[in-house]
């Protein structure tokens, strides 16, 4: 995997946080929550299509293939969000909550099987 600059990660890591309070605080009914969640989307997505996947590991590509899609549909429920907040749009009621769970799922599934894979890749190296 791409290593991100500090910089970035900074970013990656104020963008996961500013995801979590905008979903909490959305259900309140706090009309800034929905753009707090969609600037941490947008910044938590972008962080993790920067870092990318260089190597030739079939399993490690398809989990960040579902890495990426579980970043868009992030963006997608911000979207969804947006739909619900401004009236506008066919969701207009709780879709956002399904695209968040699969989105959420798909997100902490590869946060763990990704660095596992890495780490068997690695002493698979190393063992050569």
């Amino acid at each position: 995997m791409r290593k991100l600059s500090k910089i970035q990660n900074a970013v990656f890591m104020v963008g996961g946080i500013l995801l979590l309070v905008g979903a909490g605080t959305y259900f309140t009914g706090w009309l800034y929550a929905f753009y707090l969640y969609a600037a941490g989307a947008f910044a938590f997505a972008a962080m993790q299509l920067l870092a990318g996947y260089e190597g030739d590991n079939f399993v490690i590509r398809r989990l960040r293939g579902q890495q990426v899609i579980g970043a868009l549909l992030l963006v997608c429920t911000a979207l969804f969000m947006a739909m619900r907040t401004f009236d506008f749009g066919f969701a207009r009621g709780q879709e956002w909550v399904v695209s968040l769970t699969v989105a959420c799922v798909l997100e902490l599934y590869t946060a763990f099987r990704i660095p596992a894979e890495l780490e068997k890749e690695e002493t698979r190296k190393s063992n050569k």
